[in-house]
């Protein structure tokens, strides 16, 4: 410590380092403010300690005989001791409002810190642990006033495309507006929180009938659906919203809030932009798909599936035009599985990604084996599902998968539904050009059960078309027949390999050979096998297998 010249302690008061904002920074804060007031405090006991011993002090005089001497000394003491206690008031004064400046400061630190901790950071809107204290009151007004409240769970669709095509930054101004908007239609008494990513939640306090709050619901879907601007452009959006009543669907936040995610999913499920209210059956049903869910990521981790794979023969010389990977579940109890019976579940809910993937890897690691042995396969086909395709590390897991393995592009072909193809068509078209840009071949699946417009098939670089098995099963109808010609001319015209899907009969392959369909694959030339079984039949000679 520094003294001064009058014994007194010259304040060297340190402020708090300058940090930047957030909880954890404002406790820290307190913390120093605190140190601050400490301090001070005992600064201030000093000073009244000095002032006390300067008042109390006694002059001893040089001179006792000499009374000018005496009155002058007793004069220039009793200055000195008035400068002293000036300086110490002065210094008090200063101490005493520092103190109180502190004291303000560790106040609002502190409802600053209140408030980040019961707000979202980026919208400002309540967060989760306001939402439930929201709540657990509105449920108590409702019991006390015999009313009802609802919860309404709101998700944008396809958020995470935006965030991956346009950038983080973007999506968050985005939520943002959000937050802003639905600031704007709700009344003063309802509650808006954002719980994370692009999830809100709407309390609606204090109504009486349904009818009342479905125009408020409307309302939200539409100032939702208005375009955003942001950064120069119109960021166009819809939302999936579920909501769950006080008390029909629930008496407690948990309860509430689990029922109105499980309607919002539901009006995911259902195409999108729009809301439903919650029911039982939707509860029974999510409960279903999780148990669904947690078994087949179990299967991916225990290597439960494997693939089996399903000659297309060429019938022209009835050589083999290419081998498709089909999927199958080996269950430790129910045996082995159809895709029917668990690739819904995994599209719905998004273990189809992880499978993909697996399905992908696995059938080139295959192909390139057969290939190093020497056995002729011509391509391996592989299915992708709508979420694959929309998936933005689609085409970065294509190129890695072809890297590990090594085996060449041009000996795999994607096969991508029409109906998944035609959905965006803008994307998919650029989606296909890279695909075909690093040599794979594409096929266009199920062909004639999707609404294809031929302006647009024609600008997309495609391979191969497969007839679905739909028009194949009742060729012997006339009007069957005339379809799948159809559909042959038209590849044909398009330059396309045409591929007919579940070939039962021998009636059904005649046809297809008559009408000079190129290739063909099904039960009757041959079922899927497994993969030594199959690779067993690669070596034996052509002449030996079905459909020669």
């Amino acid at each position: 410590m520094k003294f001064n010249n009058y014994g007194f302690i010259v304040n060297q008061m340190h402020k708090p380092k300058q940090v930047p904002k957030g909880v954890k920074v404002k406790a820290q804060l307190e913390i120093e403010l605190r140190k601050q007031i400490f301090y001070l405090r005992k600064e201030n006991s000093k000073l009244r300690k000095n002032i006390k011993i300067s008042t109390n002090e006694t002059v001893s005089l040089p001179d006792q005989n000499s009374a000018v001497n005496i009155n002058k000394i007793n004069l220039a003491r009793q200055e000195d001791r008035n400068q002293k206690l000036k300086k110490a008031n002065a210094q008090l004064i200063m101490t005493s409002v520092e103190l109180q400046v502190a004291v303000e400061e560790i106040k609002n630190a502190k409802a600053e810190m209140h408030h980040l901790a019961h707000h979202d950071f980026l919208t400002d809107l309540p967060n989760r642990m306001q939402l439930y204290e929201k709540i657990h009151l509105d449920i108590e007004w409702a019991k006390r006033h015999n009313t009802k409240m609802a919860v309404m769970f709101l998700d944008i669709d396809h958020f995470k495309s935006i965030n991956d095509s346009l950038g983080h930054a973007t999506g968050d101004k985005l939520l943002q507006s959000i937050a802003n908007r639905l600031r704007s239609v709700v009344r003063s008494t309802d509650t808006v929180s954002r719980l994370g990513g692009d999830e809100f939640v709407v309390l609606f306090s204090e109504f009486d009938q349904i009818k009342t709050l479905i125009p408020k619901i409307e309302k939200i879907r539409e100032v939702i659906s208005l375009p955003h601007h942001i950064g120069g452009m119109n960021i166009d959006i819809s939302t999936s919203m579920g909501i769950s009543l006080y008390p029909d669907d629930g008496e407690d936040s948990d309860t509430l809030i689990l029922n109105a995610d499980s309607a919002m999913y539901h009006a995911k499920e259902n195409g999108r932009n729009r809301f439903y209210f919650f029911k039982p059956e939707i509860r029974r049903k999510i409960s279903t798909l999780r148990t669904a869910e947690k078994n087949i990521y179990a299967a991916l981790h225990n290597k439960e599936f494997e693939l089996f794979y399903q000659a297309q023969i060429n019938l022209n010389d009835g050589g083999i035009a290419g081998v498709e990977a089909l999927i199958r579940w080996r269950h430790p109890v129910d045996g082995v599985l159809s895709p029917v019976y668990f690739i819904p579940a995994a599209e719905e809910c998004g273990a189809i990604i992880p499978i993909g993937r697996w399905v992908l890897h696995e059938a080139c690691r295959q192909a390139q084996a057969w290939k190093a042995d020497g056995l002729e396969f011509n391509i391996i086909a592989v299915n992708i599902s709508a979420r694959e395709f929309d998936d933005s590390d689609f085409l970065d897991n294509v190129c890695e998968v072809l890297n590990e393995t090594g085996l060449e592009p041009s000996r795999l072909e994607l096969e991508i539904t029409e109906t998944v193809l035609m959905k965006n068509i803008e994307t998919s078209t650029a989606i296909l050009h890279a695909l075909r840009a690093m040599g794979i071949k594409i096929s266009i699946d199920d062909f004639g059960t999707g609404y294809s417009s031929l302006s647009y098939l024609k600008r997309m670089p495609v391979d191969t078309m497969k007839i679905d098995q739909s028009f194949v099963k009742d060729i012997s109808t006339e009007n069957d027949d005339v379809l799948v010609k159809a559909i042959i001319a038209l590849g044909k015209n398009l330059n396309y390999k045409v591929i007919a899907e579940g070939v039962e009969t021998l009636e059904q392959l005649e046809f297809l050979r008559r009408n000079l369909c190129e290739a063909a694959q099904g039960f009757w030339l041959h079922s899927p096998m497994p993969r030594l079984e199959f690779t067993k039949m690669l070596k034996q000679p052509m002449l030996s297998w079905p459909g020669r």
